[in-house]
C-alpha cells in the first residue's frame, strides 16, 4: 500500500512565504534597533565621561573671591604692628607697635579683651618687629638694649559641648626681657628671628650703627640643660637711611631697603657678616614703597608706587647665588600694603585708593581685583588658613572672606614653563607633593605629555614592523596548515595580562639588557642579516634539497637560525663588552659619551609594550591582507605580474585601510597603557628622547597619585585633567585613523 504525502496548495504555499518574510523582517528591524540603541548608548557614554571630566576640571580654572563680612573700630591711634586671626576666623586680633593687643569677636565686632605688654620699670618700646605670618610672632625693642618676645594664639576648648576658642598671648622667654646689646644701647629698627636652638636679632644704634646679635643654644652632655652662647658683630657697609629691614626664617640673610636698593648680607657666621650683593631697584619715575618676604622666605615682592609688583629670588650665577628679577605684576596706583599667605605663594596688594588685588607669583595669576573703598589702608594679614583677609584701614579692623582653591593652576603653569624657586632656569616640572608644608606644588602636563609620546613612539617602532610584517607573511605567504596555528597564538597573546608584561619588564627584561648591553646591540645587527642570509641561502639551495623539508613548513627553517643567533649574541656579550668597553658598558655610556643611563629606561618599556601591542596591530592587519578577494591576485599573477609585484601593488594597496586602522588601534593602545609604563621605568617625569633613560605617562601618573590625592584639591583635579587630556589623545588618534581609513577606502576600492 503507498502513501501518498499530500503536497501544500499555492495559498499555503504563499501564505508560508509570507510567515518567513515577515519573521526575517522583525528578526532585521530588532537588529537593527539594538545596534542603533546600543551604538547610542556608547555615544552617551563617552559624553558623560567627557562633560564629567570638564565637571570635576573646571573649578581650577575660577577666580577668586573676595567679599566684606564685618568691620570693628578700634581705639588705638599707634599703627598697627601686625592683625591676623584664628583658624576659624571668629577672633581677630590687632597687635599694635607699642605691644597692645586687642581681639575682636567677628560676630559681633565687639572688644573681646586688650592686653597690654608690661615693659620694666624706666623702659619704654623704641622699635617693634614680626616674623614670618605662620608663626604670628612679634618682637618689642626697648631703650635699654633688651626685647621682649611674644607671640599670638589660641585654645579651644569644648565646655558642655560647645566649642569656646580662648585667645591668649605666649611669651618666648617666661615674660622676661631678653638682653641683646649688653652696652644698654636702644634696639632701634629692630628685626628678629626664633627659633628653639637659635635667635638672631638686627638693630640699629642711636649712632646709625647696624649690630647683629645672636644666641645659639647648645645642650650640656652632662646636664641636659640647653647652655646658650652669644656672639656679636656690627653689620659692615651697611647704608644709613634704611626704609625696611627683613630676615629669612632660617637667620641666614639680612636685607636692608635704602633708596631704591636692597642690601643683602650673608648671616650665617654671626662673627663675620659679609656684604652678598647689592640689588638696584630703581625704576623710571617709581619709588619703593614695600618689601616683602614670600611664603617660604626664598623670594622678595618688591612693590612700588605705581602699582607694579616684582618677584626676586636667588639664581646661581658666574658670582654664586644672587637674586634676579624673575617676574613682574602690573597694577595702577600707589601700593601702600602688601601681604603673603602663611604657606602658599598667594598675595594681596592694597593701593591708596582702596584697590585689593590678590595675585598668585607662580602661577602669573591675578586671581582677584576690586575697590573696597578702603580709605588708609594699613597692615594686612592672612588667616592661617588663608580663607579669611584682616584689613587695617580708615580706623576699622575689617575682615574679608576669601575663596581662593587653587591658585597655582594655570594654562601656562600646565603648559608652558616655569620659573620656580631655586631652579636655574624656566622648566617643565611636575611634582605634585613633599614633605614641607611651604612646598610649591609644581603641576606641569608637559612631561607627562611628552611622556605618554615617548613611551608610545618606541612601543611603536619595536611592534609596527613585525606586527605588519607578519600579518603580510601569515596571510599571504604562509601555508594554511601553519596559519591555523600562528594566528591564533598570536591573538590568544592580547589576551596576557599587562601587569605580567610590567612584571617581567622591571625585574627581569631591564637587568638582563642592562648586564648585556653588547648582546643586544649585536643581536639587532645579526638578526636581520641573518634572516635575510638564511632567505636567500634558501633561495639558491638546488631544487632537490628543498624538496626534503616538507613545503608546508618551509617557514619554521627560520626557528633554528633565530635561537642561535640569540644564544650567540648573548654567548659573546661579556668578550664585547671586555673588548669595546672597558669591562663596563654602563660607565661607558655614562661617563665617555655623557648619556645618562636608567635601568628602567624607555628601551625596556618600548620592547615589553611593544608585545602588548604587536597582537593588536596583527589581528587587524592580518584579516585586512587575508580579505583581499583572492580574484585581485589571480587576475595580477594571471596578467605576469611576480608575486612581491602582486603583494605590493594589489594586496597591500587594497589592505591599506585595514592596516592603518591596525596601526592607529595599536597606537592608542600604546597611549592608554597604564601598568608596563608603571613598572618597567622610573616614573621619572623628564623630557628627554633618550633611549636610555625612562618617562612618566599620563596614565601611570593617574595610577600612582590619584590613591594619595586629598579629594577636591587641585592635584586631584589636575589628575582628572590629565585623564583628559589623554582623553583627547586617544579621541583625536581614533578620529584621524577612521577618516584616513575611509579615504584609503574610497580611494582603492575600485580595484
Amino acid at each position: 500500500m503507498e502513501t501518498q504525502v499530500s503536497q501544500p496548495g499555492p495559498a499555503a504555499k504563499h501564505l508560508l512565504i509570507n510567515n518567513g518574510t515577515s519573521r526575517r523582517a522583525i528578526k532585521d528591524k530588532a537588529a537593527q534597533i539594538g545596534v542603533t540603541v546600543g551604538g547610542t548608548m556608547v555615544f552617551v557614554a563617552l559624553l558623560l565621561i567627557f562633560f564629567y571630566l570638564l565637571y570635576v576640571v573646571k573649578p581650577i580654572f575660577d577666580s577668586a573671591e573676595v567679599s566684606p563680612v564685618v568691620s570693628a573700630e578700634y581705639h588705638d591711634n599707634k599703627p598697627a604692628l601686625m592683625v591676623g586671626s584664628d583658624e576659624q576666623n571668629e577672633i581677630m586680633y590687632r597687635v599694635s607697635q607699642l605691644g597692645k593687643v586687642d581681639f575682636y569677636d567677628t560676630h559681633t565686632s565687639q572688644l573681646l579683651r586688650s592686653e597690654q605688654i608690661n615693659t620694666p620699670a624706666g623702659t619704654h618700646v623704641v622699635s617693634s618687629s614680626t616674623a614670618v605670618p605662620s608663626e604670628q610672632r612679634f618682637a618689642l625693642g626697648l631703650n635699654n638694649g633688651q626685647v621682649i618676645i611674644a607671640g599670638v594664639e589660641f585654645g579651644v576648648t569644648y565646655p558642655d559641648d560647645k566649642r569656646l576658642i580662648t585667645p591668649r598671648l605666649r611669651f618666648s622667654n617666661g615674660n622676661e626681657p631678653l638682653t641683646v646689646d649688653s652696652q644698654g644701647r636702644a634696639l632701634n629698627n629692630l628685626v628678629f628671628d626664633y627659633s628653639s636652638d637659635k635667635m638672631s636679632f638686627v638693630y640699629q644704634t642711636d649712632d646709625k650703627v647696624w649690630h647683629l646679635s645672636r644666641q645659639e643654644g647648645e645642650e650640656n652632655m652632662m646636664t641636659e640643660e640647653v647652655e646658650w652662647v652669644s656672639y656679636n658683630s656690627t653689620i659692615p657697609d651697611s647704608p644709613v637711611n634704611v626704609q625696611q629691614q627683613l630676615m629669612t626664617p632660617d637667620q641666614r640673610q639680612l636685607i636692608l631697603s635704602s633708596d631704591n636698593k636692597l642690601f643683602i648680607y650673608d648671616i650665617r657666621d654671626a662673627e663675620e657678616v659679609q656684604l652678598s650683593q647689592v640689588l638696584s631697584l630703581g625704576r623710571a619715575n617709581a619709588k619703593v614703597s614695600n618689601v616683602t618676604l614670600l611664603a617660604g622666605a626664598s623670594s622678595l615682592l618688591v612693590s612700588y608706587d605705581t602699582g607694579l609688583v616684582q618677584q626676586y629670588f636667588q639664581v646661581n650665577g658666574d658670582q654664586g647665588r644672587q637674586y634676579q628679577e624673575i617676574r613682574e605684576f602690573k597694577g595702577k596706583g600707589d601700593i601702600k600694603s602688601v601681604a603673603s599667605e602663611f604657606y602658599r605663594k598667594s598675595f594681596v596688594t592694597i593701593t591708596e585708593d582702596g584697590d585689593l588685588s590678590l595675585l598668585y607669583t607662580t602661577s602669573e595669576r591675578k586671581l582677584f581685583s576690586e575697590n573696597f573703598n578702603l580709605n588708609n589702608p594699613g597692615t594686612v594679614g592672612f588667616s592661617p588658613r588663608s580663607n579669611a583677609l584682616i584689613v587695617e584701614a580708615d580706623g576699622k579692623l575689617n575682615l574679608f572672606s576669601v575663596s581662593n582653591t587653587h591658585p597655582e593652576v594655570s594654562w601656562s603653569a600646565m603648559w608652558e614653563k616655569v620659573w620656580y624657586e631655586g631652579y636655574p632656569e624656566p622648566m617643565y616640572v611636575w611634582q605634585s607633593t613633599s614633605g614641607s608644608d611651604d612646598f610649591e606644588a609644581k603641576l606641569s602636563l608637559m612631561p607627562l605629555a611628552f611622556g605618554t609620546m615617548k613611551a608610545a613612539l618606541y612601543a611603536m617602532l619595536f611592534a609596527t614592523p613585525l606586527a605588519i610584517a607578519g600579518a603580510v607573511y601569515t596571510a599571504y605567504f604562509m601555508s594554511p596548515k601553519v596559519r591555523a596555528i600562528v594566528k591564533p597564538t598570536i591573538e590568544i597573546m592580547e589576551a596576557l595580562p599587562t601587569v605580567i608584561l610590567g612584571f617581567l619588564a622591571g625585574l627581569w627584561l631591564a637587568p638582563l639588557i642592562e648586564n648585556n648591553l653588547p648582546g643586544i646591540l649585536t643581536l639587532l645587527i645579526l638578526l636581520p642579516v641573518s634572516i635575510l642570509s638564511t632567505a636567500f641561502a634558501w633561495h639558491k639551495m638546488p631544487g632537490k634539497w628543498k624538496q626534503r623539508l616538507p613545503e608546508t613548513y618551509q617557514e619554521l627553517i627560520l626557528l633554528p637560525v633565530i635561537i642561535f643567533i640569540g644564544w650567540f649574541s648573548f654567548a659573546i656579550s661579556p668578550s664585547l663588552e671586555l673588548a669595546l668597553f672597558d669591562g663596563d658598558t654602563r660607565m661607558f655610556i655614562t661617563n665617555e659619551l655623557g648619556i645618562t643611563f636608567d635601568q628602567r629606561n624607555a628601551l625596556v618599556v618600548g620592547i615589553a609594550m611593544g608585545f602588548a601591542v604587536i597582537p593588536t596591530i596583527f589581528s587587524i592587519a592580518e584579516d585586512a591582507v587575508f580579505s583581499v578577494p583572492r580574484h585581485l591576485s589571480n587576475g595580477s599573477l594571471a596578467l605576469g605580474a611576480t608575486t612581491w609585484q602582486t603583494l605590493t601593488r594589489v594586496v597591500l594597496l587594497t589592505a591599506s585601510p585595514g592596516i592603518f586602522s591596525a596601526v592607529m588601534m595599536g597606537l592608542g593602545r600604546a597611549v592608554g597603557e597604564t601598568m608596563i609604563v608603571l613598572m618597567a621605568t622610573g616614573n621619572t617625569a623628564i623630557m628627554e628622547w633618550s633611549v636610555f633613560e625612562g618617562m612618566r605617562t599620563l596614565a601611570a601618573n593617574i595610577a600612582v597619585e590619584m590613591p594619595e590625592s586629598a579629594i577636591g584639591s587641585s592635584h586631584y583635579r589636575v589628575l582628572f585633567l590629565a585623564a583628559f587630556v589623554l582623553f583627547i589623545f586617544t579621541f583625536f588618534f581614533n578620529t584621524i585613523a577612521e577618516v584616513v581609513r575611509q579615504r584609503l577606502r574610497e580611494r582603492y576600492s575600485s580595484l
